[in-house]
């Protein structure tokens, strides 16, 4: 009963730090571009099975992967708010490209003198 008591604190800690540190696939998931629903929960799963995947991270995907799929779950609403969205809007090379189209970058760039570098010296 003392150590119970003794490291109680120390069992609190190491729950937190696990709980903490769990559905990291959803959390990288959700912070970038519109990927669809339980797209944490497919990438745990898509490491598990890739035969690219190192055998260390194989073990880690395993333990994230019921943690991933809680995390989706409760982010479904998001999901579901974000599906309607564009993914050019979350795409930053989508952004870049209509950006040049509408400030005609490569016309532009056609009509621009050649730089003093690239002309031939006298």
């Amino acid at each position: 009963m003392k150590a119970i008591m003794k490291y109680r604190l120390a069992g609190l800690l190491a729950c937190s730090l696990l709980v903490g540190t769990s559905g990291c696939s959803s959390m990288m998931s959700h912070t970038g571009a519109s990927q669809g629903y339980y797209p944490g929960t497919r990438a745990s799963a898509e490491m598990l099975t890739d035969d690219q995947s190192s055998w260390a991270l194989k073990p880690l995907a395993l333990v994230d992967l019921p943690f991933s799929a809680v995390l989706d779950t409760l982010l479904l609403p998001w999901d579901y708010m974000r599906a309607d969205d564009s993914p050019s809007i979350d795409s930053p090379r989508a952004r870049v490209i209509e950006a040049e189209k509408l400030a005609h970058t490569q016309e532009h760039l056609a009509e621009a003198a050649p730089l003093a570098i690239n002309s031939p010296q006298p």
